[in-house]
């Protein structure tokens, strides 16, 4: 499986992909200028014909704090190790542009955990909560979605 950087012909799939999650609660909506606006940093896995199976991207809350955001694999896809390879991509994009910590909020407890990231409470990122009032506050309260965090150096 090859991991690599998204392209503006993969906008539209990419926002199609995150935005199937949203309903679930699992993903925020995404548009197409947020999605461009953050082309750079994104990175998907494909299938055969050259479509987005999967994708992840990069949030800068300071030069030493990124969120990863938009993780979502087609439903067919998922279970055979694509959500952990673009964990993986998305964490590396993140050391080599000299990030010193990674944090995530999920229901998917078990992938962080087994990619390495530790339990976190909410509150140690008030960036990100000030970010949920701006954008969906029904956010705060969902009660099952834990945060994540990876110390990077």
């Amino acid at each position: 499986m090859h991991v690599e950087r998204a392209n503006e012909t993969d906008l539209q799939a990419l926002v199609a992909l995150n935005n199937r999650f949203a309903p679930l609660g699992l993903t925020l909506v995404r548009s197409e200028e947020f999605g461009y606006a953050h082309l750079a940093d994104y990175r998907v896995i494909r299938d055969a014909d050259g479509g987005v199976l999967g994708c992840v991207a990069l949030d800068e809350y300071s030069p030493s704090i990124v969120e990863l955001i938009s993780l979502a694999v087609s439903p067919d896809a998922q279970g055979i190790g694509h959500g952990k390879a673009l964990i993986a991509a998305a964490e590396q994009l993140a050391r080599v542009r000299g990030y010193a910590e990674l944090f995530a909020v999920s229901y998917s407890d078990e992938l962080f955990l087994a990619c390495g990231f530790d339990r976190a409470p909410l509150s140690a990122f008030p960036e990100k909560i000030s970010r949920y009032e701006k954008i969906d506050t029904t956010e705060l309260a969902v009660g099952e979605k834990h945060c994540f965090t990876k110390r990077l150096s």
